[in-house]
């Protein structure tokens, strides 16, 4: 079993020491989903939604949120991402639902991981999504998001869902 690491030998929390890490290229793949009804999906699609244009509005979350992840996650180091992509596409959901599967992408060049940013990128776009519609339906339902894929590091094995 592994030592977790971000406690102390008190039992306390602890922001990880990684300054005798190397420097590597390291990337992290994240998935999130959020279900909707069939009415905010036309609305989505067609750009009927008062508050804006949802999915753009969410990309911007999505990457704003993935660059302030140390911000709100409070053993997170600060990392200076080098790229940043989110994606949407619409897929059938159960009856009269249709579902959105949101990715991000993330990439750095550093000495710590970067799944917590993806993490955070794709969860800051769903509920992105859920507030913009909200007025229409409170319905919807976010989940599951998960880690896709990680690469990077030299101590431990990339990891791919």
């Amino acid at each position: 079993m592994s030592k977790l690491t971000h406690f102390n030998e008190e039992g306390r929390a602890q922001m990880v020491d990684v300054s005798g890490k190397p420097e590597t290229v390291r990337t992290a793949i994240a998935q999130s989903s959020i279900e909707v009804n069939q009415t905010i999906y036309e609305h989505i699609s067609r750009h009927k939604v008062k508050k804006g244009d949802v999915l753009s509005v969410a990309q911007v979350a999505g990457i704003m949120a993935a660059k302030k992840t140390w911000d709100i996650i409070p053993m997170c180091h600060p990392i200076p991402l080098k790229g940043i992509n989110i994606s949407f596409e619409w897929e059938d959901g159960k009856e009269g639902h249709r579902q959105l599967k949101i990715t991000a992408s993330v990439k750095t060049i550093g000495n710590t991981g970067v799944e917590m940013e993806a993490l955070t990128a794709v969860s800051a776009a769903a509920l992105t999504v859920y507030d913009m519609c909200k007025a229409i339906d409170k319905g919807m339902v976010i989940g599951p998001t998960y880690l896709v894929e990680k690469t990077g590091g030299v101590s431990s094995k990339d990891f791919k869902r």
